[in-house]
């Protein structure tokens, strides 16, 4: 309490000094977005005042000796549509920066200015695609300022437990989604991240690189493959062109410093490190678990001529995951600690891209590589002293060395795209480890090497016909590798889209887009070996997974910078593995802390996924912004009985209500409220798990897959409330922030969990009735506390 009197107290000093200097600077460049040359004399200006200027002859303004605060930035020009870029910060610390890519008016009026939507909409992806500003995350409450948060407030998503950031997109898989930092593929966003399944508690990319960002939950651009339920598109800042600015953060769970300037005339940079402190907080709140990380994350960028910019993207994440082994009172942390698992992970991401600008487009080229080492390891009651007490040991690596080269051609009301790409792919695991199945207690214990190479082609098509009324992109993609016969022939992974956008009025458009799209299995599936060292899943002809789109929409714009719109969705999944042990999908495995798939699969199972989204959006106008999302969802796949069963991520509905509003002295306050239907789970066999010969092993339940699903978690709801204060001082700003997850208390029902009884000292009890058996019970699982954080952010 005394540190934080101390903060309290400062915060009050420099706020009874603070100057209210008016020498804020927004500044940037307008230029052709199917050129990249300079427009001149665009009329730059702020929403809302009559602060303005013309550009330069190169396309440069600045807008100079403006108060602290956020503005919409807007740029028109005779000949273009309009557009604005939302919510800039202005301090008094550096300039902002706000650069503006027009599109032509193919109408070429020499009177008018066409207004462009103020939501984002591309031929290729008129429907399912929304970007995200670096103020939306920011400040979105209950979000820790991290993506994975933040975009659930948006139709279509769901979220997993409160320890895990998976991101599930109309009801498929994490390991779905695909994630790209300015044109770098980065396989995970997030730490702990669970080998071959994605997700994660905590997110991995400093929001302090973000600029803005663009998701797809569908209509997948052809440049963007190897995902079947959504694609993130980072763009990402440059760093500082006048001096060094540094940003340090305390947030809710770690504590960074971000650094951004120039390296001489033509180069920027913008770095940053964090580090975790949420062990300190587990451990107080005497949670079984204690999660350390740390993360680095680096750009550069380099002006080479007039046309070209070479760019360095790195990110990289060291994880431990370790037991209190101090938190063994009640039933739930000693189930816990009887099933966590031990580990260590790191990651990284290297990536070099170059773009060359052209008289009528550009091109593109991406070098990239990316490795994960993934370290786990589990004995019986965390029993280190003797090896037989091993249950698990499992030590993998995966990298991945990628090449990719995209080109884009604007010829008139013309686009077109296309490119190659190839990875050389390497998998390494050594694995043991003991499992209770419904046959009985099976060890798994094999060493997999394997590399291989994956090849893509792609090329897209977009016209603007009916003076723009009427948007028609088709696109055709092709993945194929030579890991096997059934991967290696490109015709078999062929996958058209098509899309199509026509405004009925100026206000009213209907959007259409259907594709069909192919997703590699994860590598711990085509690596699994058995004990004759056979690649036991290659042997089995297991394929890419296919997965067809249907979308439709309407989208009504019925005030200003505001939209509504209507969605429907259709997915129809084919090849999905199918796990040979347990006889199920493994869409109905769910995720958890570890590896997942490393087991026998065919490429037999089926699904579907299908449900309808409704949003209204208000961007920031006169100091209101808010969202309010439906999602109706279900999510089938078929059992070992050949009939549709609720996948793992049936949540069946989801609400989002999100608001904000900006006061005067720099003061705001934002609310979201989240329902959600809850997901469904696989009952246990008692009679199968209380077996000792099953629990001795495992310590833990065996589903009982023949009622697969069967049983529902009840409904969650939950209310987040943050406020902000901002003081902009002449040498640095200060945003102190109070972020309150679950602000009600609202209790969030898991899984119950099947264990032993116990005796006094410990050990499992005999089931009078069996003696082959332990007697049993069930702890019910209801977590959900109150959680407010304070998070601090200096900028000097």
């Amino acid at each position: 309490m005394n540190r934080f009197f101390f903060i309290f107290t400062l915060f009050a000093l420099l706020f009874l000094q603070q100057a209210n200097a008016q020498t804020g600077i927004i500044r940037g460049k307008v230029t052709d977005a199917a050129t990249n040359e300079p427009i001149p004399f665009a009329i730059v200006s702020l929403e809302g005042t009559s602060i303005g200027m013309a550009c330069n002859i190169e396309g440069v303004y600045e807008l100079k000796n403006l108060n602290p605060g956020l503005y919409n930035v807007q740029a028109k020009v005779i000949g273009y549509k309009s557009q604005t870029v939302y919510e800039i910060q202005v301090t008094n610390v550096k300039a902002a920066e706000a650069n503006f890519a027009l599109e032509a008016d193919v109408n070429k009026s020499d009177t008018v200015v066409i207004q462009a939507s103020p939501f984002n909409k591309t031929a290729e992806s008129p429907v399912s695609l929304r970007t995200i500003g670096v103020a939306e995350i920011e400040r979105n409450p209950g979000g820790n300022r991290d993506i994975s948060k933040a975009i659930q407030s948006l139709p279509g998503v769901a979220s997993s437990n409160a320890f895990r950031n998976d991101i599930i997109i109309r009801g498929g898989a994490p390991n779905e989604n695909r994630f790209f930092l300015d044109g770098v593929e980065v396989p995970n966003i997030n730490h702990f991240a669970t080998q071959g399944a994605s997700g994660g508690p905590v997110g991995m990319i400093n929001v302090n690189f973000i600029r803005e960002v663009d998701f797809y939950s569908g209509a997948f651009p052809a440049m963007r493959g190897n995902a079947m339920s959504s694609v993130f598109d980072f763009k990402m800042k440059d760093g500082n062109a006048d001096k060094l600015i540094t940003t340090a953060t305390i947030g809710a769970s770690d504590f960074g410093i971000t650094f951004d300037g120039p390296i001489g005339k033509r180069t920027n940079f913008i770095f940053s490190a964090r580090r975790s402190y949420l062990q300190f907080l587990f451990k107080a709140l005497e949670l079984p678990f204690l999660p350390i990380y740390n993360d680095f994350q680096l750009k550069t960028k380099t002006k080479i001529g007039e046309k070209g910019e070479l760019s360095f993207i790195g990110l990289g994440a060291i994880d431990n995951f370790e037991l209190n082994l101090d938190a063994n009172e009640t039933e739930d942390q000693k189930y816990l600690l009887g099933n966590l698992p031990v580990y260590q992970q790191w990651n990284y991401t290297n990536g070099l891209t170059y773009r060359h600008n052209r008289d009528d487009g550009y091109l593109f080229f991406v070098l990239s590589r990316n490795m994960l080492n993934n370290t786990i390891t589990k004995y019986v009651n965390n029993d280190e002293s003797s090896i037989d007490n091993l249950i698990q040991n499992y030590k993998s690596q995966e990298s991945e060395n990628k090449f990719r080269f995209e080109q884009v051609i604007y010829k008139k009301t013309w686009k077109f795209s296309y490119g190659t790409g190839t990875e050389r792919v390497r998998f390494t695991s050594d694995t043991y480890q003991k499992v209770a199945l419904p046959f009985g207690v099976y060890t798994f214990d094999y060493e997999s090497k394997l590399a291989f190479q994956k090849y893509s082609l792609f090329a897209q098509v977009s016209r603007k016909m009916m003076e723009e009324r009427l948007t028609l992109s088709a696109g055709l993609r092709t993945d194929f590798s030579d890991y096997s016969k059934e991967m290696s022939n490109p015709l078999d992974q062929l996958s058209p889209r098509v899309s199509l956008a026509f405004a009925v009025t100026e206000k009213i458009a209907i959007n259409i887009n259907v594709g069909r799209y192919y997703q590699l299995p994860a590598y711990t599936v085509l690596g699994y070996r058995d004990t004759a060292n056979q690649l036991v899943n290659k042997n089995n002809g297991v394929k890419y997974i296919r997965c067809d789109h249907l979308v439709a929409g309407i989208e009504i714009a019925p005030w200003n910078n505001a939209k509504i719109t209507i969605e429907g969705f259709y997915k129809i999944y084919q090849h999905y593995p199918f796990l040979l042990t347990d006889s199920i999908s493994l869409a109905n495995l769910g995720v958890d802390f570890g590896v997942i798939g490393n087991a026998p699969v065919t490429s037999t199972s089926n699904g579907r996924s299908y449900g309808a989204e409704f949003l209204i959006q208000q961007k920031l106008f006169k100091g209101f912004y808010g969202i309010a999302a439906l999602t109706l969802v279900r999510s089938e796949f078929k059992t070992k009985n050949d009939v549709y069963a609720p996948s793992a991520w049936d949540n069946r509905f989801i609400v989002a209500l999100t608001a904000g509003k900006k006061f005067k002295k720099n003061w705001e306050l934002g609310v979201r409220w989240r329902v959600q239907g809850g997901t469904p789970f696989t009952p246990y066999n008692v009679a199968l798990s209380s077996l000792k010969t099953s629990w001795d092993i495992t310590g833990r339940g065996i589903p009982d897959y023949d009622r697969l699903n069967a049983s529902r978690l009840s409904t969650f709801h939950q209310m987040d409330v943050r406020v902000d204060k901002k003081w902009f001082l002449k040498k640095f700003s200060i945003n102190l922030y109070i972020d309150i997850q679950n602000v009600y208390g609202a209790k969030q029902q898991s899984a119950p969990i099947l264990t032993v009884e116990r005796d006094s000292n410990g050990n499992p009890v005999t089931d009078p009735n069996n003696p082959n058996a332990y007697k049993t019970y069930f702890i019910n699982q209801v977590s959900g506390n109150s959680l407010p954080t304070i998070g601090l952010i200096v900028e000097f």
